[in-house]
């Protein structure tokens, strides 16, 4: 059990309407789509931190840009004790080269329509739709 809250990032990447995610390989979230992510190394900035992940859970370029929101995730036990606390700090992402190759701690890469990200239908971390359609909506915004 981690004694204090773990400070990490995902890259929330929109390019040409569609949104980057990952398949998990790992806990938290194992097996589940979301935003290529990890923890911030120590002396590591934050937009460092989501450009090294997205590239090395992914194998895509980016420029980091503005922070979109922040999410908190508590990893419980068995018996709801909370094991470990993530500070997630979701960082919209400018694509710059690359095409979406698992790698590190993904199983799969790709990109998806926001049409397909329906928590229903898609097996997914909380929030990835609501993430996603606020950066695209910011993405518009910057290109008007």
């Amino acid at each position: 059990m981690s004694p204090s809250p773990i400070p990490a990032v995902i890259a929330v990447v929109i390019r040409d309407d569609r949104t980057l995610l990952v398949r998990r390989a790992n806990p938290p979230d194992a097996g589940l789509w979301g935003f290529p992510g990890g923890k911030i190394e120590f002396g590591e900035a934050v937009r460092e931190a989501a450009a090294r992940e997205l590239f090395e859970e992914a194998g895509v370029r980016a420029e980091a840009q503005d922070i979109i929101t922040t999410l908190d995730v508590l990893v419980r036990d068995s018996v709801g004790l909370v094991e470990q606390h993530y500070i997630l700090i979701a960082i919209q992402c400018r694509w710059i080269a690359g095409e979406p190759v698992a790698g590190d701690d993904a199983l799969e890469a790709r990109w998806f329509d926001l049409a397909e990200l329906d928590p229903s239908r898609l097996a997914m971390s909380a929030d990835v739709d609501v993430i996603a359609r606020r950066a695209h909506a910011a993405s518009n915004l910057g290109s008007s």
